[in-house]
Parts: C-alpha cells; structure tokens; sequence
C-alpha cells in the first residue's frame, strides 16, 4: 500500500475558474475584515460611506445604491440612529419617505472605521505591489460595470 501526500492545491478546473477565484479572495477579504471588525460594523461602513458621498438619501434609496434589502437598511439605520451617527427624519415633499443624514458623530465612526477597513486592504492585498493593486481595482470595476447591479 503506498501512502500519497494529499493535495494542497485546488484542481485546475477551479483555479481556472474567474468566478471561483473571486470567491475565495471574497472569503479570505470577509475573513480578514472579521478580525478587525464586527458584523455590523461592515453594514455600517456601507452606510455611512454613501451618505458622506451622496448627502442625504431616503431609505429606499440608501437599499438601491448597496444593494440591501429595505429591512436590513431599516435595522442598519436603527442601529447608526441609537448611537446617533445618523438622522432620520421624514421628507417634507413626501411624508411617506425618510430621509437620512450623516452627523458629526456619524462621520468620526465613518473615520475609524476606514482605518480598519485600510488595514484590512493592506493585509489582503499584501501579495501584489502598487501598480498590480491599481490594475486589480481598474479590472475588478471594469467586470462590475459590465452588469448590472444585484440586489441583496
């Protein structure tokens, strides 16, 4: 009976696979995120960062740009409204909608929670030098564009 090493490497139908290369880099990002950062502080990064780019935005709209559905939103802009790192507050021109805002408070989380998220985009992105980095991220939007948006 001969004993064999087992492999260590994933078939080359895997590897040679865009979509399964993407995943796993996905998981190991989602991995080195989890060391640095709760669950929710991700959501929350998500959040602000689009209020601070984009100023006010109603619920519904905040879901459309993420991607999130309207009840993980609502449970997002709970979470930032207790620790008031944002303001809700219902839209003068349509009483049916709120509308968010970052505050002061909001946009120093917002802060702190970029330093994590740059360690974490260091770590991961550690095995490339700057010019593959750039070219990684100009790639990575180019497939992105080339299909629409998908909801949560």
């Amino acid at each position: 009976m001969t004993t064999t090493e087992p492999p260590t490497r994933p078939p080359q139908r895997l590897l040679a696979l865009a979509s399964w290369q993407a995943n796993k880099v996905a998981t190991l990002g989602a991995r080195l995120t989890t060391r640095r950062m709760q669950l929710s502080a991700r959501a929350d990064f998500a959040v602000l960062a689009a209020l601070e780019e984009y100023g006010a935005l109603s619920q519904a709209d905040i879901g459309r740009c993420l991607g999130l559905d309207r009840n993980d939103v609502n449970g997002i802009l709970n979470r930032l409204e207790g620790s008031r790192h944002v303001d809700r507050e219902v839209d003068p021109a349509d009483r049916r909608r709120n509308v968010i805002s970052l505050t002061p408070s909001g946009g120093a989380y917002l802060q702190e929670l970029q330093a994590h998220t740059d360690a974490v985009q260091a770590a991961l992105l550690a095995g490339l030098d700057p010019a593959e980095q750039r070219q990684l991220h100009q790639l990575l939007a180019k497939l992105l564009d080339t299909h629409p948006p998908q909801s949560a």
